[in-house]
């Protein structure tokens, strides 16, 4: 497994289908990662610090969890099938669950779980970007930047690439 950090999400054209991407930590990986508007929203609202009136799903489910006793040890994204990603939510106690990777994500940022993904799935879907060649990074940060989380209502969630063979 290889530690992963969030770089953001964003809203891929002409689709209109949001992204999140995850950069290998310590590498040159990067993995994209075809999600749903909500799941973007929940994203996205974490990294800015945007605090809703009400508790969205995942703060829910995080208040849950705690409430239970329990703490979310480490997120893993375990496997690509199908042009699918699957994740596992990984309790201290030892119990793991079976999770969308953008639920997973959303989840980790709001706990301060770590993100982890297999090598098979980096692999699979990781697109290696030099550190010369980051230029094109620095411009995904500086467009996550201009955006806010309500860009993206409106599109379905942890489904295959809309581009994908």
């Amino acid at each position: 497994m290889h530690p992963l950090e969030v770089v953001g999400v964003r809203v891929e054209l002409p689709a209109n289908q949001p992204v999140v991407l995850l950069k290998e930590t310590g590498g040159v990986r990067y993995l994209p990662i075809w999600i749903g508007a909500v799941e973007a929203s929940a994203i996205a609202f974490e990294q800015q610090g945007v605090q809703t009136p009400r508790p969205m799903t995942h703060d829910l489910l995080k208040g849950v969890i705690e409430a239970l006793g329990g703490k979310l040890k480490q997120v893993s994204i375990t496997e690509l099938r199908d042009d699918v990603f699957y994740a596992e939510l990984q309790f201290a106690s030892g119990v793991t669950v079976s999770a969308r990777p953008s639920d997973a994500i959303a989840l980790a940022l709001r706990t301060g779980a770590p993100i982890v993904g297999d090598e098979s799935v980096l692999a699979a879907a990781g697109i290696s970007i030099p550190e010369e060649d980051e230029d094109e990074v620095e411009r995904f940060r500086e467009f996550l930047d201009t955006i806010s989380a309500d860009d993206f209502a409106g599109s379905g969630g942890d489904e295959p690439h809309p581009g994908a063979p």
